[in-house]
């Protein structure tokens, strides 16, 4: 590594457009990648020595950096991907640095001006733990594998000896064994003892469940990443990441940015997942930044699923990504049968939302002694509350949405900006008595409906906002050793979980989501049902599925009465195709917010106004946001559509040059957007 300048640049972890200037004092022994210790304003900042400084200034409007800090420095390698992230999600690469360094703890506190003591750096203390940490040899389990398995096992193992890179959609049924397939690959990639491994997963309930399996196959417990840890957990973690003392990471999203000394493997599992594509912040889709990584590092990338996304079957269909297929599931087990109830038919009062055939199925399951999943993607008891005599409806204070009502600790909350009240007794408008009404069911509701008709069952409620990660890991070994009847849930119950037991799937509104016209309804809507129909039947005795809708009718109905998942894909894709839409076209959202409206809208207009014209480029808005106020500020949007190789960044930018953005208003860039609230 070349020695940098006596001048450097150095990137400070903040919202700042580039890097800074230092002045390196002759005593440090500084390269590119290393952490330094640097005063910043009133203030001593965490930095890392970004190359040599762009230009040269008078050494007097230059400040000294302070130290250097004891971690390894960061690759060159690591550092082009978080430029290139900040330069593909239009973020400053300050911001993304942050992320990076967002579990190492505070290291401007002790220790920070070097040269340390030989054998009292990071590096050194890290081999002793490496030591004690992995174990002498990994202990794999047996496992017998089927002829589709062990070609498709064949073809990776052919991939990560060729030690290039590789994005390869692993595309099976639920209960297929993908898991047992990509355990293989880690097996081949663990041949090199220094080799770091990655998998990612769309929800943190499934951590501890994957985590197990992991440590029964290979001998030792592989390390987690995910915002419920603790900052010492963290900082422990990273420890070990940077220095190579961890070879195996199951994380979330964030675990992407972590700075792996040797990292030769990432699995994205349910790489269809929403939940990849974080809104605030740095914007981006951890899915396709892993692929960037992967190929930047020149390694094997696999995306796991049942229900690939659209857009990773057209970068299979053209050739980009390579595909290994499992169209059946392991071990003799069959997919379920799948019926649909038009609920138009059924006559059901306003205070039941199950119908007769769905109740006399759970009646049925329970005599079998099979456990039974109720799926309702709502949390709460209900999603609206009103009064029967004047109408009033309760809103949030902060945004234009409903308040929930959660009978479960008495209290009305609104899922966007997380505001509660308690539980009203009278309506707040004409102060009548017993006269709100909850309309609507949530997942409580659904609870109370089947304990009505059910008493003596074991019920089993699982929705993130009542459940830590400590109640959840106790409430799936309930399940997995029988203690529960029925299971009700929302989407946190229906991915990656394997309950032997479970033969009956029923979903009380499986129309839910395919409301709101949003552009990916109808593919987010067949992944999740898919998902969830997917839990049952999956050991011995064949499952059953029951999805009540009002419109059974619809494509995505009858795509999972069928099974046809192949059929589903190619409906959407000539849809899209037809319609010029993601995949076949690129789409960025600019989102504009303040909290005086008319500010905010001018902005928009002046964005739209200074947009340079282009017959390619199609730019839509500004039109206040579906939720056109969060957390008490005003919302606009712009949506812009373009083929595929324009290069919509660069459009953007210069848009921007021209536009003035006052400091109440903030704007945001979402390229390749999910979520169009």
């Amino acid at each position: 590594m070349e020695k940098i300048n006596k001048q450097i640049a150095v990137l400070l972890p903040l919202n700042v457009p580039v890097a800074f200037t230092y002045a390196a004092p002759d005593e440090l022994d500084l390269n590119d990648g290393d952490f330094v210790k640097v005063p910043f304003g009133r203030k001593m900042e965490t930095g890392i020595v970004w190359g040599a400084a762009k230009d040269i200034l008078p050494a007097e409007k230059v400040k000294k950096i302070i130290g250097k800090l004891p971690p390894p420095p960061l690759s060159p390698n690591f550092r082009k991907f978080i430029d290139w992230v900040a330069n593909y999600t239009m973020s400053s690469p300050g911001m993304v640095l942050k992320m990076a360094l967002s579990g190492m703890g505070n290291f401007t506190q002790a220790r920070a001006i070097l040269p340390l003591p030989k054998g009292e750096g990071w590096g050194e203390g890290a081999k002793k733990k490496i030591v004690a940490y992995l174990p002498e040899e990994i202990h794999l389990a047996h496992i017998e594998l089927s002829e589709n398995q062990q070609d498709a096992v064949k073809k990776l193992h052919k991939k990560v000896t060729e030690n290039n890179f590789s994005a390869t959609l692993l595309d099976g049924v639920t209960g297929s064994g993908k898991t047992e397939i990509y355990l293989s690959a880690i097996e081949e990639i663990f041949k090199d003892d220094t080799a770091q491994v990655l998998i990612m997963l769309p929800e943190i309930a499934l951590t501890s469940q994957v985590t197990n399996r992991f440590e029964r196959r290979f001998g030792f417990t592989p390390q987690t990443w995910h915002s419920g840890m603790t900052p010492a957990a963290k900082k422990k973690t990273y420890a070990k990441v940077i220095n190579g003392g961890t070879r195996l990471i199951i994380g979330a999203r964030s675990a992407l940015f972590l700075p792996y000394k040797n990292l030769k493997l990432i699995v994205v599992d349910e790489e269809h997942d929403g939940s990849y594509k974080q809104e605030e912040g740095v914007i981006y889709n951890a899915r396709d930044m892993a692929v960037l990584r992967a190929k930047l590092k020149n390694f094997l990338i696999i995306l796991a699923s049942a229900t690939p996304s659209i857009e990773t079957m057209e970068n299979v269909k053209s050739g980009k990504y390579e595909w290994l297929h499992l169209p059946v599931r392991h071990g003799g087990a069959q997919m379920p049968d799948v019926g649909v109830i038009d609920m138009r038919n059924q006559k059901l009062d306003s205070r039941h939302f199950l119908s007769k055939p769905l109740v006399d199925a759970i009646r049925k399951n329970i005599e079998n002694k099979k456990q039974s999943l109720l799926f309702l993607n709502r949390r709460g008891y209900a999603p609206l509350v009103l009064c029967r005599t004047c109408g009033y409806r309760f809103k949030c204070e902060e945004c234009s949405t409903w308040l929930v009502r959660h009978k479960h600790g008495a209290y009305l909350m609104c899922h966007h900006c997380g505001f509660k009240r308690p539980e009203p007794s009278k309506c707040p408008e004409c102060e009548g008595e017993n006269t709100l009404a909850s309309c609507g069911p949530g997942v409580e509701r659904i609870e109370e409906e089947v304990r009505e008709y059910f008493p003596e069952s074991n019920i089993a409620l699982m929705a993130s906002d009542s459940l830590t990660n400590k109640k959840m890991a106790e409430m799936l070994d309930d399940i997995l050793s029988g203690k529960v009847d029925i299971i009700i849930g929302t989407q946190v119950i229906a991915k990656g979980h394997h309950f032997p037991n479970l033969n009956l799937v029923g979903v009380v509104d499986g129309d839910l989501g395919l409301e709101g016209g949003d552009l990916r309804a109808s593919e987010r809507t067949y992944q999740l049902l898919h998902q969830v129909a997917g839990r049952a039947g999956r050991e011995g005795q064949k499952g059953r599925v029951i999805l009540q809708s009002y419109m059974p009718n619809n494509t995505v109905m009858e795509a999972l009465k069928g099974w046809d998942r192949d059929g589903f894909v190619d409906a959407e894709m000539l849809s899209r195709q037809q319609n010029f839409m993601p995949p076949f076209s690129r789409f960025a959202a600019i989102i504009i917010s303040g909290t005086e409206e008319s500010s905010v809208s001018g902005v928009g207009r002046n964005i739209v106004n200074f947009a340079p014209k282009n017959n390619e480029i199609t730019v839509l808005g500004p039109v206040p946001a579906p939720i056109f106020m969060l957390r008490g500020k005003f919302r606009y949007r712009i949506l812009i559509k373009t083929a595929r190789n324009i290069n919509i960044q660069n459009f953007i930018a210069q848009t921007f040059r021209h536009v003035k953005i006052p400091g109440s208003v903030k704007v945001k860039v979402d390229i390749d957007p999910y979520s169009f609230l």
